[in-house]
């Protein structure tokens, strides 16, 4: 807060304490609010150094943000979801464009380490990831700080990603419960410390994040303890979705309480997760809450190119239609040929079963198509199903436009 914001906000103090002894209009009035939209006014002035788009509401908003030295432009990332956000699907999102970082699935770290002491092999969950462009994150989780500090340094010189994300969010039982990592860890900040410490030491240059939720419980929100924990400890950046864990993917984010987070965060980009749709609620969330970024997990599975939308809007752009039915079936034909190619036919078809019930949303005969692609077992009536069933409107050469993001 510069000279002028504090004279403001002590002349402020100073008429509001004399009101208030005379009985004036304090009612309803919460300084400590007024104070925290000042200090998120404050800190949007002071980053003026950055590249901006003037909404037309006159809201400032940033095109981009840095993770240590790496700048993320648009200020959007995909979220890292198991059993979704392989290679397969990273290439579908550098194939419509829109998104500045993204992200793999999340992997075990001793998932990992096990492997290659065993036999030298690398988990499904990093394929790609040695030869696909960057910037790309790299999720791992785990509960010992040895095992998640041999497997960050791996990543950031031997894989070479550009941001290796520790995991303190999942709910998942077989992560939280069984395997006492993920949001479990959200109980012990000064474990999160010790693990971001050491990861970030092993990684350096490379920035290691941290992503978490608001605690475990709505009684129990420490999110603003665990985000010093991750700053004081080296983070680069913290990414907070706005459940608790006991929530799992119940109920609304609360992004009211993701905001609370950037007024103990000195220096490091918060990015905001969860329930954000559609392209105009990300532009809402970044217009109205104090975060540099915003990170869109399950939207970004059904709609991929979501991304594309945000950042058009971002540049004041029109947002361009869609993609027809027939391009969303492309799409959905060239994950399948990805996924077939690097599992096999019998493996890659049980992994696009549920895949393809998510391109189909919101399509005429939806719910008709998910119910005949979920039973399929060979490549063959998939290729039928999706031929046959998958809604298709347009002129047969109708091709997806390349990304100009």
């Amino acid at each position: 807060m510069n000279k002028f914001d504090r004279s403001r906000f002590g002349l402020f103090s100073t008429l509001w304490f004399f009101a208030k002894r005379m009985g004036a209009f304090t009612s309803g009035f919460d300084l400590a609010e007024y104070y925290r939209r000042e200090k998120f006014a404050t800190l949007r002035r002071e980053s003026l150094s950055n590249v901006f788009f003037k909404s037309r509401i006159g809201v400032v908003l940033k095109t981009s943000f840095k993770i240590g030295n790496l700048v993320v432009s648009p200020p959007v990332l995909s979220a890292p979801m198991a059993g979704y956000t392989n290679y397969a699907h990273r290439e579908m999102l550098r194939r419509l464009g829109g998104v500045g970082l993204i992200s793999t699935e999340m992997a075990s770290a001793r998932a990992f380490v096990c492997m290659g002491r065993r036999d030298g092999e690398e988990p499904a969950r990093l394929w790609g990831v040695r030869e696909e462009p960057r910037p790309l994150l790299v999720q791992i989780w785990d509960n010992c700080p040895e095992t998640l500090e041999e497997l960050g340094g791996k990543l950031a010189h031997e894989f070479r990603v550009s941001v290796v994300d520790l995991n303190f969010g999942c709910p998942a039982p077989a992560i939280a419960k069984r395997s006492a990592s993920g949001s479990f860890l959200l109980r012990y900040p000064e474990k999160v410390g010790e693990i971001v410490e050491r990861v970030a030491r092993a990684c350096a240059p490379v920035p290691v994040t941290a992503k978490i939720r608001l605690g475990i419980t709505r009684d129990t929100i420490n999110a603003r303890d665990v985000a010093e924990a991750v700053e004081g400890a080296g983070g680069a950046a913290l990414t907070v979705h706005g459940r608790t864990a006991r929530q799992m993917y119940s109920g609304v984010a609360d992004w009211d309480e993701i905001a609370k987070v950037a007024d103990v965060l000195k220096s490091i980009p918060l990015i905001g997760n969860g329930d954000i749709k559609t392209a105009r609620e990300a532009i809402e969330r970044l217009e109205n809450y104090p975060v540099a970024g915003i990170m869109i997990g399950r939207a970004g599975i059904d709609r991929p190119w979501i991304f594309r939308e945000i950042a058009q809007l971002l540049r004041g752009e029109k947002v361009a239609p869609e993609p027809s039915p027939r391009q969303q079936r492309d799409l959905l034909l060239s994950h399948y040929d990805l996924v077939v190619e690097r599992f096999g036919v019998e493996l890659g078809v049980k992994q696009m079963r549920k895949v393809a019930c998510h391109y189909s949303k919101g399509l005429p005969g939806a719910r008709t198509f998910r119910d005949h692609i979920g039973r399929v077992k060979t490549g063959e009536e998939f290729l039928r199903v999706v031929a046959e069933e998958y809604c298709v409107d347009g002129p047969e050469d109708e091709r997806l436009s390349e990304p100009n993001s």
